[in-house]
């Protein structure tokens, strides 16, 4: 992940060693080899839905049909509350989109150096690149997503049951977007780089992922947990990204608590 430094004792011999700082980060490399995260992120979106029928439209439909999962047996049988009476299926879909943008690249971007490791033992670039294009890579199904959510506030507002309210709020978005990204890309540089040595970082994903999904509001309202532990969930980024998404789009009053 860090950029070494060479040092020539001889003529014909190259040592390589790791940087010790923070200036291993290298950002300024990073910009210089800005055409690299363009290739890779444009590389990850070809391969993501190659040789598949339905191709992109798996960006629409997996959020969708969790969607319409979710509405059937927590909305519909369970009868979880909504904040503000919002329909289900629309307060949902407003956290499915965030949450699927993190989720992805939380498990491609931890993947990526073992993905691709026939690159990083051939040539040198800042290995950050690999797990900043699996999360870059996301935001394409991210929008995909995004116009289903107008469709489906579109039907719900023309059939009277919800009241559509813009307000300065959803200029927050891109900032909920980047928290949620961010998050992402920093939990998956440790796990890349652990995963490089140790292979149970594979099986210890897809647990991380679905225990995470458990703690973040995603099907319920952050509203029905307890006020005593509201601080300790307030840890959890991803609460802060999933409620500020509600607050920002549909105007609820718990994700204006938690932020």
């Amino acid at each position: 992940m860090t950029k070494a430094t060479i040092s020539r004792p001889e003529a014909d011999t190259i040592i390589i060693r790791p940087s010790k700082n923070w200036a291993g980060l290298n950002l300024r490399d990073l910009w210089r080899y800005r055409e690299l995260v363009y290739f890779m992120t444009w590389r990850d979106l070809k391969v993501r839905y190659k040789q598949t029928l339905l191709g992109v439209s798996w960006a629409v439909l997996e959020p969708f049909l969790t969607m319409v999962v979710f509405s059937i047996f927590f909305g519909g049988l369970a009868k979880i509350p909504t904040d503000n009476n919002v329909p289900y299926p629309v307060f949902t879909f407003v956290a499915l989109l965030p949450w699927g943008l993190f989720a992805k690249a939380l498990n491609n971007a931890s993947r990526s150096l073992v993905s691709n490791q026939n690159m990083v033992t051939k040539i040198y670039f800042p290995r950050i690149i690999l797990p900043l294009a699996s999360v870059v890579a996301g935001v394409v199904d991210f929008l995909i997503g995004c116009l289903v959510l107008i469709a489906i506030m579109a039907y719900y507002g023309l059939t009277g049951q919800m009241k559509i309210i813009i307000t300065p709020a959803i200029l927050t978005l891109p900032l909920f977007l980047l928290l949620a990204m961010i998050t992402a890309l920093g939990v998956a540089l440790w796990l890349s780089a652990l995963y490089v040595q140790y292979r149970d970082i594979g099986y210890l994903l897809p647990f991380l992922s679905e225990f995470w999904r458990i703690i973040s509001p995603l099907v319920y309202s952050t509203s029905l947990v307890p006020d005593k532990w509201q601080i300790i969930y307030a840890l959890n980024p991803m609460a802060g990204v999933l409620n500020g998404f509600r607050w920002a789009i549909l105007n609820t009053s718990s994700g204006q608590a938690q932020i």
